[in-house]
């Protein structure tokens, strides 16, 4: 009997939570929709729908159309009843998102800052991340949650960066990224934040090998999931792998005894497909190369041409191991879209299965995707205590 009225209250606490989901995906919906779509009774979500309008979770906005009889009321979600920030630090500079319960970027600020492992420096990140807040000058930011995005290895467990060679730190506890935040924070790999956030808005969630492409090749794998009655939608959606690191897609080797990596062996493809691959025929600027390849500089056109060949290389072993889309993010990702055409010809050519490279896919966030992802951790548990 103990165990039969467990299950009860639990399909009453998934229920309340796929209602909540669906207002909060659609934003403006009726009763009726709510009860045909998620198969679940209208006694029932009448009652979870007055009771989230008692918590001041979702709201009546109106009557729709009549198509014959009553007018039904429409319910939208009430999005700024939380708040979540999003940090991404880098080797060189730190990225900051604002969101709320939809999801997207509201408001968006890269500041320059040289990473430090010392206090002074997790002080000034705190405080660049207050001005930012403070910048919304006139509204009243209900912060629920920090998503801190770091370049590494994390453990949460023991609540470490096992690893990152972009920060050159190695066992560095998260709690000195911290000490000077007063909100909850919790931490995520870079590449898997911004995994997260290409594929969170999509309506049918697909498989993907997320390839990010920044200063050091990195990447996530995504797993098709529904959200709607799950309560960790975020870790559900990542393989993180038996060590914590899956998608070290820069380490696979692309070409055997080729250029050496910063790991110590040779032929990797962050050697050869890595941001700065072509930001070092630019004087160091990914911009200036994007726009000399854009007015036609024939020098660039070559670079550009051998980086793709290397690339389709490896977007296709990628899709020779996951067979899923592959999304070409970061850095290099935010400039890709023009290009993609090509890339795809060239993958195409080295697929043993198919002739069709359109499972290779442009990023959808030019900015600051990893903060993003980081934010919509903080965003996914306040929506699956709901």
């Amino acid at each position: 009997m103990p165990s039969k009225r467990a299950s009860n209250i639990e399909v009453k606490k998934i229920n309340r939570n796929r209602i909540f989901r669906y207002v909060n995906k659609y934003e403006r919906v009726s009763r009726p929709d709510i009860a045909s779509a998620l198969g679940i009774s209208t006694p029932t979500v009448l009652q979870n729908i007055n009771e989230l309008l008692l918590e001041g979770l979702v709201l009546e906005v109106g009557e729709f159309q009549s198509t014959g009889g009553r007018k039904a009321t429409a319910i939208a979600p009430v999005q700024d009843v939380f708040y979540a920030m999003g940090i991404d630090i880098t080797q060189n500079h730190v990225g900051l998102v604002l969101t709320n319960l939809s999801g997207e970027i509201l408001r968006h600020k890269r500041v320059s800052k040289i990473y430090r492992n010392k206090r002074d420096y997790y002080k000034e990140m705190a405080d660049i991340a207050k001005t930012f807040l403070a910048e919304g000058a006139g509204t009243d930011f209900n912060i629920g949650g920090v998503g801190i995005s770091i370049p590494g290895i994390i453990n949460l467990l023991s609540n470490k960066i096992i690893y990152s060679h972009a920060l050159n730190i190695t066992n560095v506890d998260c709690s000195v990224f911290t000490e000077f935040i007063p909100y909850p924070c919790t931490f995520i790999n870079d590449a898997n934040a911004a995994g997260i956030a290409e594929i969170y808005h999509i309506e049918d969630k697909f498989n993907a090998a997320y390839l990010s492409l920044s200063n050091y090749v990195g990447g996530a794998i995504i797993q098709e999931h529904d959200s709607f009655g799950e309560h960790d939608m975020i870790n559900s959606l990542l393989y993180l792998g038996d060590n914590l690191r899956a998608g070290e897609f820069g380490h696979m080797t692309l070409v055997p005894g080729g250029n050496h990596c910063y790991c110590g062996k040779n032929g990797c493809v962050d050697t050869y497909c890595s941001a700065k691959v072509l930001a070092r025929h630019a004087d160091e600027s990914l911009e200036k190369f994007f726009e000399e390849l854009k007015d036609g500089n024939d020098s660039y056109a070559a670079i550009w041409e051998e980086y793709l060949n290397y690339l389709a290389i490896e977007v296709n072993n990628l899709r020779m191991v996951f067979d899923c889309r592959v999304i070409i993010g970061g850095y290099v990702g935010s400039f890709i879209e023009p290009y993609i055409a090509r890339l795809r010809e060239k993958a195409e050519s080295r697929n043993t299965f198919e002739t069709d490279g359109t499972y290779i896919l442009p990023c959808r966030y030019k900015v600051e995707a990893s903060a993003l992802g980081a934010a919509l951790q903080c965003v996914e548990s306040f929506i699956c205590k709901i």
